[in-house]
Protein backbone atom coordinates (compact mmCIF):
# COMPACT_ATOMS: atom_id res chain seq x y z
CA UNK A 1 0.00 0.00 0.00
CA UNK A 2 1.33 3.44 -0.96
CA UNK A 3 2.21 5.70 1.96
CA UNK A 4 0.86 9.23 2.39
CA UNK A 5 3.91 10.22 4.47
CA UNK A 6 5.98 13.03 2.94
CA UNK A 7 9.35 11.41 3.56
CA UNK A 8 12.49 13.50 3.57
CA UNK A 9 14.08 11.22 0.97
CA UNK A 10 11.62 10.28 -1.73
CA UNK A 11 13.56 7.64 -3.66
CA UNK A 12 14.18 5.10 -0.97
CA UNK A 13 12.21 2.51 0.96
CA UNK A 14 12.10 3.01 4.72
CA UNK A 15 12.28 0.03 7.08
CA UNK A 16 9.15 0.02 9.26
CA UNK A 17 10.34 0.03 12.87
CA UNK A 18 7.98 -1.67 15.30
CA UNK A 19 9.96 -1.65 18.55
CA UNK A 20 13.18 -0.60 20.20
CA UNK A 21 15.02 -1.88 23.24
CA UNK A 22 18.32 -0.69 24.62
CA UNK A 23 20.65 -0.05 21.69
CA UNK A 24 18.52 -1.97 19.22
CA UNK A 25 15.65 -1.38 16.78
CA UNK A 26 13.48 -4.06 15.17
CA UNK A 27 11.55 -3.65 11.92
CA UNK A 28 8.34 -5.28 10.75
CA UNK A 29 10.34 -7.97 8.89
CA UNK A 30 12.09 -9.02 12.09
CA UNK A 31 15.46 -7.47 11.21
CA UNK A 32 17.47 -5.94 14.04
CA UNK A 33 19.53 -2.75 13.76
CA UNK A 34 22.21 -1.59 16.18
CA UNK A 35 21.53 2.11 16.70
CA UNK A 36 25.07 3.39 16.37
CA UNK A 37 24.11 7.06 16.11
CA UNK A 38 21.28 7.30 18.64
CA UNK A 39 19.05 8.14 15.68
CA UNK A 40 20.04 11.77 15.08
CA UNK A 41 22.36 11.94 18.17
CA UNK A 42 19.23 11.85 20.33
CA UNK A 43 18.84 8.46 22.04
CA UNK A 44 21.11 8.63 25.08
CA UNK A 45 19.30 6.54 27.72
CA UNK A 46 18.35 3.82 25.23
CA UNK A 47 15.15 2.68 23.56
CA UNK A 48 12.20 1.24 25.44
CA UNK A 49 12.55 3.10 28.75
CA UNK A 50 8.94 3.06 29.92
CA UNK A 51 9.51 5.44 32.84
CA UNK A 52 9.78 8.45 30.51
CA UNK A 53 6.49 7.78 28.77
CA UNK A 54 4.82 7.11 32.10
CA UNK A 55 5.99 10.46 33.48
CA UNK A 56 4.71 12.25 30.40
CA UNK A 57 1.37 10.42 30.53
CA UNK A 58 0.96 11.27 34.21
CA UNK A 59 1.57 14.95 33.48
CA UNK A 60 -0.84 14.89 30.51
CA UNK A 61 -3.50 13.48 32.82
CA UNK A 62 -3.00 16.41 35.22
CA UNK A 63 -2.64 19.20 32.66
CA UNK A 64 -1.43 18.78 29.08
CA UNK A 65 -1.02 22.39 28.01
CA UNK A 66 -0.93 25.90 29.40
CA UNK A 67 0.15 29.07 27.67
CA UNK A 68 3.75 29.79 28.64
CA UNK A 69 3.15 33.54 28.46
CA UNK A 70 0.40 33.34 31.09
CA UNK A 71 1.16 30.45 33.49
CA UNK A 72 3.91 28.38 35.01
CA UNK A 73 3.81 24.79 36.29
CA UNK A 74 5.84 22.33 38.33
CA UNK A 75 7.64 20.43 35.50
CA UNK A 76 9.04 23.62 33.92
CA UNK A 77 10.12 25.01 37.31
CA UNK A 78 11.89 21.79 38.29
CA UNK A 79 13.48 21.22 34.89
CA UNK A 80 14.72 24.81 34.71
CA UNK A 81 16.34 24.42 38.12
CA UNK A 82 18.09 21.21 37.04
CA UNK A 83 19.32 22.55 33.69
CA UNK A 84 20.48 25.87 35.16
CA UNK A 85 22.42 24.12 37.92
CA UNK A 86 24.12 21.69 35.56
CA UNK A 87 24.90 24.37 32.98
CA UNK A 88 26.23 26.88 35.54
CA UNK A 89 23.83 29.48 34.14
CA UNK A 90 20.83 31.22 35.66
CA UNK A 91 17.72 31.03 33.51
CA UNK A 92 16.33 28.51 31.02
CA UNK A 93 13.85 28.96 28.15
CA UNK A 94 12.34 25.72 26.79
CA UNK A 95 11.42 25.04 23.17
CA UNK A 96 10.81 22.04 20.93
CA UNK A 97 13.93 21.55 18.79
CA UNK A 98 17.58 22.44 18.48
CA UNK A 99 16.94 24.76 15.52
CA UNK A 100 14.38 26.66 17.60
CA UNK A 101 16.84 26.97 20.47
CA UNK A 102 19.56 28.36 18.22
CA UNK A 103 17.11 30.75 16.54
CA UNK A 104 15.98 32.01 19.96
CA UNK A 105 19.55 32.36 21.26
CA UNK A 106 20.60 34.54 18.33
CA UNK A 107 17.50 36.72 18.66
CA UNK A 108 18.16 36.99 22.39
CA UNK A 109 21.73 38.19 21.73
CA UNK A 110 20.41 40.89 19.41
CA UNK A 111 17.74 42.06 21.87
CA UNK A 112 20.28 42.18 24.69
CA UNK A 113 22.52 44.65 22.85
CA UNK A 114 19.61 46.81 21.73
CA UNK A 115 18.36 47.05 25.30
CA UNK A 116 21.88 47.85 26.50
CA UNK A 117 21.85 50.85 24.20
CA UNK A 118 24.21 49.39 21.59
CA UNK A 119 21.94 48.68 18.59
CA UNK A 120 24.88 48.70 16.17
CA UNK A 121 25.92 45.29 17.57
CA UNK A 122 23.93 43.07 15.22
CA UNK A 123 26.42 40.78 13.47
CA UNK A 124 26.77 37.07 14.19
CA UNK A 125 30.07 35.23 13.79
CA UNK A 126 30.20 31.46 13.30
CA UNK A 127 32.64 28.73 12.39
CA UNK A 128 33.17 27.18 9.00
CA UNK A 129 32.42 24.29 8.58
CA UNK A 130 29.55 24.21 11.08
CA UNK A 131 25.87 23.39 11.48
CA UNK A 132 23.32 25.03 13.78
CA UNK A 133 19.89 24.14 12.43
CA UNK A 134 17.34 24.54 9.65
CA UNK A 135 15.25 27.56 10.60
CA UNK A 136 16.34 30.58 8.59
CA UNK A 137 18.55 32.37 11.12
CA UNK A 138 20.03 29.10 12.38
CA UNK A 139 20.63 28.01 8.78
CA UNK A 140 22.29 31.35 8.10
CA UNK A 141 24.69 30.68 10.98
CA UNK A 142 25.46 27.24 9.58
CA UNK A 143 28.27 26.68 7.11
CA UNK A 144 26.87 23.68 5.29
CA UNK A 145 26.45 24.98 1.78
CA UNK A 146 24.52 22.07 0.27
CA UNK A 147 21.75 22.76 2.82
CA UNK A 148 21.73 26.49 2.07
CA UNK A 149 21.85 26.72 -1.73
CA UNK A 150 18.09 26.72 -2.32
CA UNK A 151 17.46 29.38 0.31
CA UNK A 152 20.46 31.66 -0.16
CA UNK A 153 18.31 34.66 -1.13
CA UNK A 154 16.48 34.42 2.21
CA UNK A 155 19.49 34.06 4.48
CA UNK A 156 21.44 36.76 6.31
CA UNK A 157 25.18 37.29 5.94
CA UNK A 158 27.34 35.70 8.66
CA UNK A 159 31.05 36.38 9.07
CA UNK A 160 33.07 33.18 9.15
CA UNK A 161 35.88 31.94 11.39
CA UNK A 162 37.87 28.80 10.48
CA UNK A 163 36.69 25.88 12.62
CA UNK A 164 39.11 24.06 14.94
CA UNK A 165 39.61 21.05 12.68
CA UNK A 166 42.99 19.52 13.60
CA UNK A 167 42.85 16.85 10.90
CA UNK A 168 42.64 19.50 8.19
CA UNK A 169 44.22 22.62 9.70
CA UNK A 170 45.91 23.66 12.94
CA UNK A 171 43.30 25.32 15.21
CA UNK A 172 43.91 29.01 15.77
CA UNK A 173 41.73 30.84 18.30
CA UNK A 174 43.24 34.16 17.19
CA UNK A 175 41.33 33.78 13.91
CA UNK A 176 38.22 34.86 15.83
CA UNK A 177 39.91 38.07 16.92
CA UNK A 178 41.00 38.75 13.35
CA UNK A 179 37.39 38.54 12.16
CA UNK A 180 36.04 40.65 15.05
CA UNK A 181 38.57 43.39 14.29
CA UNK A 182 37.85 43.16 10.56
CA UNK A 183 34.08 43.40 11.07
CA UNK A 184 34.38 46.04 13.79
CA UNK A 185 33.80 44.93 17.37
CA UNK A 186 31.19 47.64 17.82
CA UNK A 187 29.00 45.79 15.26
CA UNK A 188 29.44 42.20 16.52
CA UNK A 189 26.71 40.81 18.78
CA UNK A 190 27.71 37.18 19.28
CA UNK A 191 29.91 34.28 18.30
CA UNK A 192 28.24 30.85 18.11
CA UNK A 193 30.07 27.51 17.99
CA UNK A 194 29.85 23.83 18.91
CA UNK A 195 32.56 23.11 21.54
CA UNK A 196 33.22 19.70 19.95
CA UNK A 197 32.59 19.43 16.24
CA UNK A 198 29.30 17.96 15.08
CA UNK A 199 28.76 16.20 11.79
CA UNK A 200 30.29 19.08 9.81
CA UNK A 201 33.77 18.43 11.20
CA UNK A 202 33.29 14.86 12.39
CA UNK A 203 33.66 15.20 16.16
CA UNK A 204 36.86 17.23 15.88
CA UNK A 205 38.29 18.07 19.31
CA UNK A 206 40.04 21.45 19.81
CA UNK A 207 43.26 21.63 21.85
CA UNK A 208 43.02 22.21 25.62
CA UNK A 209 43.55 25.97 25.57
CA UNK A 210 41.39 26.78 22.54
CA UNK A 211 38.11 27.71 24.25
CA UNK A 212 39.85 29.62 27.04
CA UNK A 213 41.39 31.87 24.37
CA UNK A 214 38.01 32.18 22.64
CA UNK A 215 36.39 33.26 25.92
CA UNK A 216 39.14 35.85 26.49
CA UNK A 217 38.71 37.25 22.97
CA UNK A 218 34.92 37.53 23.36
CA UNK A 219 35.35 39.31 26.70
CA UNK A 220 37.98 41.66 25.33
CA UNK A 221 35.73 42.78 22.48
CA UNK A 222 32.38 42.68 24.33
CA UNK A 223 30.98 39.84 22.21
CA UNK A 224 28.53 37.25 23.59
CA UNK A 225 29.70 33.64 23.38
CA UNK A 226 26.95 31.15 22.51
CA UNK A 227 27.86 27.48 23.03
CA UNK A 228 25.71 25.33 20.75
CA UNK A 229 25.47 22.12 22.78
CA UNK A 230 22.35 20.79 21.05
CA UNK A 231 24.34 17.77 19.83
CA UNK A 232 27.21 17.61 22.32
CA UNK A 233 25.40 18.39 25.58
CA UNK A 234 23.54 16.33 28.20
CA UNK A 235 26.48 13.99 28.71
CA UNK A 236 27.24 12.95 25.14
CA UNK A 237 30.98 13.67 25.57
CA UNK A 238 31.18 12.41 29.17
CA UNK A 239 30.34 15.67 30.95
CA UNK A 240 27.09 17.64 31.05
CA UNK A 241 28.45 20.01 28.40
CA UNK A 242 31.33 19.48 26.01
CA UNK A 243 32.66 22.89 27.04
CA UNK A 244 32.91 21.93 30.72
CA UNK A 245 36.40 20.30 30.64
CA UNK A 246 37.84 23.52 29.22
CA UNK A 247 36.86 25.42 32.37
CA UNK A 248 34.96 27.99 30.33
CA UNK A 249 31.40 29.25 30.73
CA UNK A 250 29.40 30.68 27.81
CA UNK A 251 26.94 33.56 28.03
CA UNK A 252 24.26 31.42 26.39
CA UNK A 253 24.07 27.65 25.94
CA UNK A 254 21.67 25.78 23.67
CA UNK A 255 20.66 22.21 24.48
CA UNK A 256 18.44 19.71 22.71
CA UNK A 257 18.52 16.18 21.31
CA UNK A 258 19.48 14.17 24.44
CA UNK A 259 17.56 16.50 26.77
CA UNK A 260 14.45 14.42 26.17
CA UNK A 261 16.26 11.18 25.36
CA UNK A 262 14.23 10.81 22.16
CA UNK A 263 10.98 10.54 24.12
CA UNK A 264 10.16 14.25 24.19
CA UNK A 265 11.00 16.83 21.49
CA UNK A 266 12.44 19.42 23.85
CA UNK A 267 15.28 21.93 23.68
CA UNK A 268 16.54 24.68 25.93
CA UNK A 269 18.30 28.04 25.91
CA UNK A 270 20.26 28.50 29.15
CA UNK A 271 21.22 32.11 29.81
CA UNK A 272 23.37 34.09 32.22
CA UNK A 273 21.61 36.37 34.68
CA UNK A 274 23.45 39.38 33.25
CA UNK A 275 21.55 39.04 29.96
CA UNK A 276 18.17 38.44 31.53
CA UNK A 277 18.62 41.31 33.99
CA UNK A 278 19.19 43.79 31.16
CA UNK A 279 15.94 42.75 29.48
CA UNK A 280 14.02 42.66 32.76
CA UNK A 281 15.15 46.19 33.53
CA UNK A 282 14.43 47.32 29.98
CA UNK A 283 11.42 46.18 27.97
CA UNK A 284 10.60 43.47 30.51
CA UNK A 285 9.99 40.72 27.94
CA UNK A 286 11.94 38.55 25.51
CA UNK A 287 10.59 39.36 22.04
CA UNK A 288 10.24 35.74 21.02
CA UNK A 289 7.37 33.34 21.61
CA UNK A 290 6.28 29.93 20.38
CA UNK A 291 3.02 28.15 21.06
CA UNK A 292 4.60 25.09 22.62
CA UNK A 293 7.41 26.71 24.61
CA UNK A 294 7.60 25.64 28.28
CA UNK A 295 5.21 22.75 27.49
CA UNK A 296 4.19 20.77 30.62
CA UNK A 297 4.30 17.30 29.05
CA UNK A 298 7.59 17.91 27.24
CA UNK A 299 9.16 19.36 30.40
CA UNK A 300 7.96 16.30 32.33
CA UNK A 301 9.70 14.12 29.74
CA UNK A 302 12.90 16.13 30.02
CA UNK A 303 12.83 15.98 33.81
CA UNK A 304 12.25 12.21 33.75
CA UNK A 305 15.17 11.81 31.34
CA UNK A 306 17.54 13.73 33.63
CA UNK A 307 16.38 11.72 36.63
CA UNK A 308 16.97 8.49 34.71
CA UNK A 309 20.47 9.66 33.74
CA UNK A 310 21.18 10.36 37.42
CA UNK A 311 19.59 7.20 38.80
CA UNK A 312 21.71 5.02 36.51
CA UNK A 313 24.84 7.22 36.73
CA UNK A 314 24.99 7.33 32.94
CA UNK A 315 27.32 10.30 32.57
CA UNK A 316 29.91 8.41 34.59
CA UNK A 317 29.22 5.38 32.41
CA UNK A 318 30.02 7.41 29.29
CA UNK A 319 33.39 8.39 30.75
CA UNK A 320 34.04 4.79 31.80
CA UNK A 321 33.25 3.11 28.48
CA UNK A 322 34.47 5.85 26.11
CA UNK A 323 38.13 4.68 26.05
CA UNK A 324 36.96 1.20 25.03
CA UNK A 325 34.71 2.75 22.35
CA UNK A 326 37.52 4.81 20.83
CA UNK A 327 40.07 2.00 21.08
CA UNK A 328 37.75 -0.29 19.11
CA UNK A 329 36.98 2.40 16.54
CA UNK A 330 40.68 3.15 16.18
CA UNK A 331 41.17 -0.24 14.53
CA UNK A 332 39.19 1.09 11.55
CA UNK A 333 42.12 3.33 10.58
CA UNK A 334 43.72 0.32 8.88
CA UNK A 335 40.69 -0.09 6.58
CA UNK A 336 40.46 1.20 3.01
CA UNK A 337 38.42 4.43 2.65
CA UNK A 338 39.17 5.54 6.24
CA UNK A 339 41.17 8.75 6.56
CA UNK A 340 40.75 9.48 10.27
CA UNK A 341 38.85 8.47 13.42
CA UNK A 342 38.34 10.93 16.28
CA UNK A 343 35.98 12.14 19.00
CA UNK A 344 35.30 12.32 22.71
CA UNK A 345 33.00 10.38 25.00
CA UNK A 346 30.36 8.49 23.04
CA UNK A 347 30.68 10.77 20.05
CA UNK A 348 32.95 9.84 17.16
CA UNK A 349 33.55 10.78 13.56
CA UNK A 350 35.03 8.56 10.89
CA UNK A 351 36.32 10.64 8.00
CA UNK A 352 36.34 8.84 4.66
CA UNK A 353 38.80 9.41 1.83
CA UNK A 354 35.97 10.15 -0.61
CA UNK A 355 32.50 11.69 -0.48
CA UNK A 356 30.89 8.30 0.16
CA UNK A 357 29.13 8.86 3.49
CA UNK A 358 25.59 8.52 2.12
CA UNK A 359 26.49 5.35 0.21
CA UNK A 360 28.23 4.03 3.30
CA UNK A 361 25.18 4.75 5.48
CA UNK A 362 23.03 2.60 3.21
CA UNK A 363 25.64 -0.19 3.26
CA UNK A 364 25.71 0.06 7.05
CA UNK A 365 21.92 -0.14 7.25
CA UNK A 366 22.02 -3.24 5.05
CA UNK A 367 24.53 -4.64 7.58
CA UNK A 368 22.17 -3.80 10.46
CA UNK A 369 23.92 -0.66 11.72
CA UNK A 370 22.50 2.85 11.96
CA UNK A 371 25.00 5.71 11.41
CA UNK A 372 24.75 9.42 10.57
CA UNK A 373 26.34 10.52 7.26
CA UNK A 374 27.46 13.93 6.01
CA UNK A 375 29.35 14.13 2.71
CA UNK A 376 32.65 12.41 3.66
CA UNK A 377 32.05 11.96 7.39
CA UNK A 378 30.26 9.14 9.22
CA UNK A 379 29.15 9.94 12.76
CA UNK A 380 28.61 7.55 15.65
CA UNK A 381 26.79 8.39 18.89
CA UNK A 382 25.34 5.24 20.48
CA UNK A 383 23.15 5.20 23.61
CA UNK A 384 25.06 5.62 26.86
CA UNK A 385 24.09 2.09 27.88
CA UNK A 386 26.04 0.40 25.08
CA UNK A 387 28.03 -2.61 26.28
CA UNK A 388 31.55 -3.70 25.33
CA UNK A 389 30.07 -6.59 23.34
CA UNK A 390 27.82 -4.17 21.46
CA UNK A 391 30.79 -1.91 20.74
CA UNK A 392 32.57 -4.87 19.16
CA UNK A 393 29.43 -5.67 17.17
CA UNK A 394 29.18 -2.03 16.03
CA UNK A 395 32.78 -2.09 14.76
CA UNK A 396 32.26 -5.45 13.05
CA UNK A 397 29.19 -4.17 11.19
CA UNK A 398 31.04 -0.97 10.32
CA UNK A 399 33.83 -3.07 8.78
CA UNK A 400 31.27 -5.06 6.80
CA UNK A 401 29.81 -1.84 5.40
CA UNK A 402 33.27 -0.53 4.50
CA UNK A 403 34.00 -3.72 2.57
CA UNK A 404 30.80 -3.16 0.57
CA UNK A 405 32.20 0.18 -0.67
CA UNK A 406 34.90 -1.68 -2.62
Amino acid sequence: MASHVFYRKLRRTYPHIVRGQGCWLEDAEGRHYLDGSGGAFVVNIGHGVSEIGEAMAAQAARVGYVNGTAFTHEPVEQLAEEVARRSHLDYVYFLGSGSEAVEASLKLARQYWVERGQPAKHKILALTPSYHGNTLLALSASAREHYKTLYSDWLVAIARVPAPYPYREAPRASALEDVIVSEGAETVAAFIAEPIGGSSTGASVPPPDYWRHIREICDRHDVLFIADEVLTGVGRTGTWSALEPYGVAPDIMTLGKGLGGGYAPISAVAVSGQIVDVIRDGSGAFQHAQTFSHHPVLCAGGLATLRYLDAHDLLARVSHIAPRFHEALGTLREMPHVADVRGRGLLAGVELTGNDAERFAQAALDAGLVVWPNVNIVMLAPPFIITEEEIDELVARFRTALCRLQ
